[in-house]
Formats: structure tokens, sequence, C-alpha cells
């Protein structure tokens, strides 16, 4: 569209305002240089003054009729002249206004959940490996959106060892990597958690916490992984028995990891 003269800017506009430290005198400075009274609108103790009766401005001076005290609250309005900026004002800017997910980690306060994503799994696995094997179908991926932010993972299992033969252990891991398992001692092995069952009809239920640093802004898969210690076997969401009857039960474990922001 064609414009008679100069273009309208393509930006925010906002009158500006100048407070004043006041004491027992008539002349003020003002910020910005103004052509008459008529360019500001004054405010003594809230109250708007009359222009040219009650004070003059010509360019950075302004000049009360009647001296301020100490005590009063004064300020101006420069009508004549508006701030503008490619930047809305401040609290101008809406929900609406927004794009979805414009907004930054480092726009948000310390230690904010940025996402979260969960897996459930209702189905069972067993194992007799004393080589810890991943629990299938039991992992979880998240995609952190800066390097400096952490992953809690909260984990809550049905699982079980082998009452008359062998305790089940397990890990968990991102990707490869062991994140949460005891330190080394000789020969024993490293877990994250060991479990012996208490009853052959039942599993038994834990949970692993752990605040994780990948460093990393890649895609990071965290899983828990099973071993058994001896000939014997372990199971996941299940008893070691796991008759059809009443007596036996089917549990459900859960995986969930959220994006912390840096604090």
């Amino acid at each position: 569209m064609a414009y008679i003269g100069t273009p309208p800017s393509n930006a925010f506009t906002a009158l500006l305002k100048q407070d004043f430290s006041t004491s027992a005198t008539t002349g003020y400075t003002l910020d910005h240089a103004v052509n008459n009274a008529n360019d500001i609108a004054l405010f003594i103790n809230f109250v708007r003054q009359e222009p040219t009766a009650a004070y003059s401005a010509s360019g950075t001076t302004l000049t009360l009729t009647s001296a301020t005290a100490s005590s009063d609250d004064m300020y101006c309005v420069y009508l004549g002249q508006a701030l503008q900026t490619v930047n809305p004002p401040n609290a101008s800017v809406g929900t609406s206004q927004l794009v979805d997910g414009s907004v930054t980690s480092a726009k948000l306060n310390a230690g904010k959940v940025l996402q979260v994503v969960s897996t459930t799994k209702t189905d069972t696995f067993t194992t007799t490996s004393t080589s810890f094997a991943d629990v299938t179908g039991f992992s979880v991926a998240i995609t952190p959106t800066a390097t400096s932010s952490k992953i809690l993972i909260l984990c809550t299992m049905n699982w079980s060892g082998d009452n008359a033969n062998a305790a089940a252990y397990c890990k968990l891991l991102r990707g490869s990597t062991d994140i949460f398992i005891g330190d080394a001692a000789g020969s024993r092995t490293r877990v994250s958690q060991a479990h012996i069952a208490a009853d052959d009809n039942v599993s038994g239920t834990t949970s692993l916490n752990f605040l994780d640093s990948p460093s990393s802004t890649s895609e990071q898969t965290y899983k828990v992984q099973m071993a058994v210690s001896a000939s014997g076997t372990g199971t996941f969401n299940r008893g070691r028995t796991d008759s059809d009857s009443s007596q036996h039960s089917r549990g459900a474990s859960t995986i969930t990891v959220m994006e912390i922001s840096a604090w």
C-alpha cells in the first residue's frame, strides 16, 4: 500500500514517563527536550497540573509557578515524544502472541520442569541369564533442549528374584552407560538394586530415582537391565511360579523422565 509522506514506523510506541526527586525549588531538568508546556503532562502528588498556569517548559527546562517540597511526589509524561522500539512494552505480551515452543530453557527459572516422557510396561519379562539384558519394552527416550539440563529419572518396578535359588539384579542405564550403580569392590556385582523373592506367588515393588547430567542435546534413552546371581529365574511384573490362580499376581511398572532446567 502506498503512503503520502513518511511511511509509518514498524515499531511499538509507548509514552515516556519521568520521575523527579523533589526539593524546595521551582526549577527542574527534563530528560527530553520539549517545545512547550503542552508537550508534557505534569503530576504533583498524583494531581495533574495545568500547562502554562502551573508550569512552563522549554527545551529541557521545567519551571514551576510554585516551589515543591521534598516530600512531594512529582512525575511527568511526555505527550509530544513517544519511545519507538521494535520490542513491545513491558508486560504487554500475552500467551497468544508467543509461538509454541519459542521460549527456550535459558529464559526459564532454574530447576523448572521443561518436558516429561513416560513408559509403562504391563506385560511380563523373565530372565535366567547371569549377564545383564534389557527388560523388553521398558525404556524411555528424551531429547534435552539444552546441554545444561538435568534429567530426573523416576522408576517404579514390580520384579523378583528366585526364592529358592537366585537373587535378581537390576541396573539403570543411559544408552549403554551404567548411571546408578554401587562402587566397584572386588568380584562383587555392581547393581542399582538386588531382590530376592519373599513369596513365590507375588513380585516385589521397588523404586529407582536418579538425577542424571547427560550434557547433550541428542536423544537419550534410559532403560533397565536385569540378571540373576546364579541358576534361577528373575521375573518382572509377575511372581516366580506364576500359577493361574487368585493367589498369584501380575503387576505394572513405569519409568518416567523429566528434563529439568539448569540451576
